[in-house]
């Protein structure tokens, strides 16, 4: 960026690497002010995106928009716990390289012996897993059509209107995916009085840090987020295919939980999301890895 140049809100963002609405995001909490013309529109001068391009360096360390704050304040101890996840996490993947290197040494070793190395081990070090695959012929009213998801992303997104079928489709996925579980709209009616708001678990449960995460991004603490919190941080936890997932929620707390949701880490159990929100599928914060179902009513001829 030159100096002197102003950008509007979409030339900003594009050269930041994050969406529009993140710079109104970061603006509503008071992280940075942008300039104003005098028709009332947003610009973005040097200044302005000096300080935007701090909060987004800052948000890929994870730390939640009230993180962020104390950080840009001088608060030294937030981005110390940050980088200090982040070598966790950067070490992990440094070990798993490390045994990946010793791997391919190995089979150079066996090459120099006149050794034929096993094709199969040797492909899966050549070449990322396709990851998992689900295949089956569609319910009623598909009438059998075939229907294949290959290499699953960590979130899909399931949306139509009503009596599109897709809840029967989102129960079939998961009759179909190993190790796949259902989660239907009874969860609300489930007695969550222990876990309800007000309740503190022990600070070292994975949930309470997730729930500090997600209030701190400005969610409302509720039941229902915290029984989405307890199926997301169970031990056990696979894949989860969860029915309208904004149920309870407003909408700050659905914009909030797909911040967090996008955070997760690299290999985190994979998600297929019923929804009918636009705050939970905004399709300008769908990433390359993500996916969209939509699927559309079947209309059903009736014999005569």
């Amino acid at each position: 960026m030159t100096s002197g140049e102003f950008l509007n809100p979409s030339e900003a963002a594009r050269r930041l690497g994050v969406s529009a609405k993140a710079l109104r995001l970061y603006e509503a909490r008071g992280l940075m002010t942008p300039l104003r013309s005098e028709a009332g529109w947003r610009s973005y001068g040097p200044v302005e995106m000096a300080r935007a391009a701090e909060i987004a360096t800052l948000r890929k360390l994870k730390l939640s928009l009230a993180q962020v704050a104390r950080v840009l304040d001088g608060d030294a101890e937030s981005l110390a716990a940050a980088l200090m996840a982040h070598q966790v996490s950067l070490e992990a993947q440094a070990t798993q390289l490390s045994g990946t290197i010793a791997e391919v040494r190995s089979f150079r070793e066996k090459l120099s012996q006149g050794q034929t190395p096993d094709m199969r081990a040797l492909a899966d070090i050549l070449e990322p897993a396709e990851g998992a695959r689900v295949a089956f012929d569609l319910p009623w009213p598909w009438g059998g059509e075939r229907f294949e998801l290959n290499g699953i992303p960590n979130l899909t997104f399931i949306t139509g209107p009503l009596g599109s079928g897709k809840t029967r489709l989102a129960r079939r996925i998961a009759e179909k995916l190993p190790g796949a579980v259902f989660v239907g709209l009874d969860r609300m009616d489930e007695d969550q009085t222990s876990e309800g708001p007000g309740y503190e678990p022990d600070s070292n449960d994975p949930r309470t840090h997730a729930l500090n995460w997600l209030l701190e991004e400005g969610a409302a603490d509720s039941q229902a987020l915290r029984q989405l919190l307890s199926l997301l941080r169970a031990k056990d936890a696979g894949t989860l295919v969860i029915d309208m997932v904004e149920q309870g929620l407003d909408e700050a707390s659905q914009e909030a939980l797909m911040r967090y949701l996008r955070r997760r880490p690299p290999g985190a159990a994979s998600l297929f999301l019923l929804t009918r929100s636009n705050a939970i599928l905004d399709a300008t914060l769908v990433g390359r890895e993500e996916r969209i179902l939509s699927v559309r009513p079947i209309t059903v001829r009736r014999s005569r």
